[in-house]
């Protein structure tokens, strides 16, 4: 589901709290941040389809998020595990 206006403005000052964004403005990462939440929307069920059995069906919406939200992170390197 889609965020409303208000946790996309929560969202986008979030970010712009925890993370340096040389050469952006506010203006820039609030756009970046409703154009993330649109892509998502518009490609869940992509997403969904691309998940493995019986990931997909036994996985509640928020733990498939959470999912891509840990894989996105490790992939931007600020998510450390245990093992690192």
């Amino acid at each position: 589901m889609a965020l409303d206006a208000t946790n996309r403005f929560r969202t986008f000052a979030q970010i712009v709290r925890d993370v340096a964004w040389p050469g952006l403005t506010k203006p820039d990462i609030q756009a970046a941040v409703s154009a993330v939440d649109d892509w998502a929307e518009a490609n869940s069920a992509s997403y969904n389809t691309a998940l493995p059995q019986p990931f997909r069906n036994t996985a509640s919406v928020a733990q498939k998020a959470l999912l891509l939200a840990y894989v996105c992170m490790r992939r931007a390197g600020i998510l450390k595990a245990q093992e690192d």
